[in-house]
């Protein structure tokens, strides 16, 4: 059995399935991680959902900031300009469809290896056992009878810095943020929403979160999505592995062997270059 992480799909099936053909996947031996954002700003994002379900176990799936989304607006948040989720809004499987996407976790691992997958980051302040439990702590919410009303609450930009005593919407809207949306932080460990560049890009005073001295996740090795403007994909010297490199910007769909480290990929010139990866 080989276990393949694959980046960012956004809505976008056909590499994928060019991807699966490519390293040979094994429909009934391999394991696939995806990491988060399986919907939105594609054109195939029913599909998406519909191929990844169809996996069953052999497909292990973290939620994204966009899958996330995906939930809000089904719930009755307005969808923005350049959302293309009417797809899913509109197919006859939709309930099922969405019912099996709030299941999913925010944070897989193989403690075995030492090997964890979430979409974006993780504060710097959390050990990954703290990092599990409170990955815990949202899906249980997630799942829960007051989901619609997290839904409802889990935007914005604040509180922007881990606390413990964090109680209630302010505390699970944190964690998402920290699963779903990070990008950089300061040196304290204050998420900074803005910006997306490539790293050495940034303001002064921010660093990319896995490159904080103070990270108490560096016995993990950690594979994320989310960042398409990362600019490489295997930073070793930081035991990570940022593995969305654009596919829906006409970039390219990477994934990587989670055994030995091979990293493969397709390109796909069919979508739009223009974009933030957001």
């Amino acid at each position: 059995m080989t276990t393949y992480a694959i980046g960012d799909l956004q809505g976008c099936l056909d590499p994928l399935l060019r991807l699966l053909e490519q390293i040979h996947f094994d429909t009934s031996a391999d394991q696939l991680w995806l990491a988060g954002d399986l919907v939105n700003r594609g054109p195939q994002s029913a599909d998406v959902l519909r191929f990844v379900r169809s996996l069953g176990n052999q497909a292990r799936v973290v939620l994204g900031n966009h899958d996330l989304h995906l939930l809000a607006v089904a719930n009755g948040r307005r969808q923005g300009r350049r959302d293309t989720l009417d797809d899913i809004l509109k197919a006859h499987d939709c309930d099922e469809l969405l019912d099996w996407l709030r299941q999913q976790p925010l944070l897989v691992e193989d403690a075995s290896r030492s090997i964890a997958m979430l979409h974006a980051g993780l504060p710097p302040q959390w050990t990954m056992a703290q990092a599990r439990k409170h990955a815990r702590e949202a899906e249980a919410a997630l799942r829960g009878s007051d989901y619609r009303e997290l839904l409802a609450q889990m935007y914005g930009d604040e509180p922007s810095l881990w606390d413990e005593s964090l109680s209630g919407f302010a505390r699970l809207r944190f964690i998402i943020n920290g699963f779903t949306r990070l990008r950089y932080c300061d040196i304290q460990g204050r998420i900074a929403p803005e910006p997306k560049g490539r790293p050495d890009s940034q303001p002064a005073g921010l660093l990319p979160w896995f490159m904080l001295p103070t990270r108490r996740s560096r016995d993990f090795t950690i594979i994320f999505g989310h960042w398409s403007t990362l600019g490489k994909v295997a930073w070793p010297e930081h035991h990570v592995y940022g593995i969305d490199s654009g596919c829906v910007w006409g970039g390219r769909l990477t994934a990587i062997n989670i055994d030995d480290g091979q990293l493969h990929s397709v390109a796909c010139d069919e979508y739009s270059k223009t974009g933030t990866g957001e």
